[in-house]
């Protein structure tokens, strides 16, 4: 049997894309979302809200009780856009809450089997966000400090055999992207027309790179930031 890796918001999506991956390379899928999964890639469910630190830590103590999980793949997050003079230390919180400390929960949480096996992975999902957008204060802010706490992760659990890396997607054709952004509008074709290689992503282009950093292969890349964007993060920085 092989190994258990644990997908936060794993249900649909991007999220759901991954854990059809992870499944594909033989990991049995633990996915934690607020929302039923949307595939059967997956072995075990547990509803919770991440924005909840007792309930996650719940849940977690639930999803490792038993478990192995040497592969983490932080996916989850939330945006609520906001202009700076919009943005208030609520939702600042609340978007910190679920892209910020729910990583955290979750990496404490698993590290002790990672570091009883002598191996393991841990991928965190930020976006080319954190690069700077308008109307993305906390969100940028948030995922600006998620690709600082992978850095500092790659440092502290290297030795152990552990490597933690982040992937940056782009603008993906999520379900959420075409409710807000149709496919013939103005808007939409604005967006593609900035990616350099002519079309949005999709959520498996997103799983692949998540699949590569999740593997065995990627034992020697530790502490990067992979853009999954269809080169519209260059020269972006």
């Amino acid at each position: 049997m092989g190994d258990f890796a644990l997908v936060t918001g794993g249900s649909r999506n991007i999220g759901g894309a991954i854990s059809r991956r992870l499944t594909e390379d033989g990991f049995r899928v633990i996915v934690l979302d607020m929302v039923p999964p949307e595939h059967d890639a997956l072995e075990l469910f547990l509803p919770v809200d991440l924005s909840d630190a007792a309930a996650t830590a719940a849940a977690l103590a639930e999803a490792v009780s038993g478990r192995a999980v040497t592969r983490l793949v932080n996916n989850a997050g939330i945006v609520q856009p906001a202009s700076l003079e919009e943005t208030t230390l609520d939702s600042l919180d609340q978007v910190a809450a679920i892209n910020l400390k729910a990583p955290i929960l979750c990496a404490q949480a698993v590290l002790p089997a990672m570091k009883a096996a002598g191996r393991g992975r841990i991928v965190n999902i930020s976006s080319r966000v954190a690069l700077g957008k308008a109307l993305r204060t906390a969100y940028a802010a948030t995922k600006a400090g998620l690709h600082g706490m992978t850095r500092t992760w790659a440092l502290e659990l290297g030795a152990h055999g552990i490597t933690v890396n982040a992937v940056g997607p782009g603008p993906i054709r999520t379900s959420l992207f075409e409710a807000v952004n149709p496919a013939d509008s103005p808007r939409t074709q604005a967006i593609v027309a900035k990616v350099p290689v002519g079309r949005l992503g999709t959520p498996e282009d997103v799983a692949e790179a998540v699949a590569f950093f999740a593997s065995d292969r990627a034992g020697f890349v530790t502490g990067q930031v992979l853009y999954v964007c269809g080169g519209m993060t260059i020269g972006a920085a």
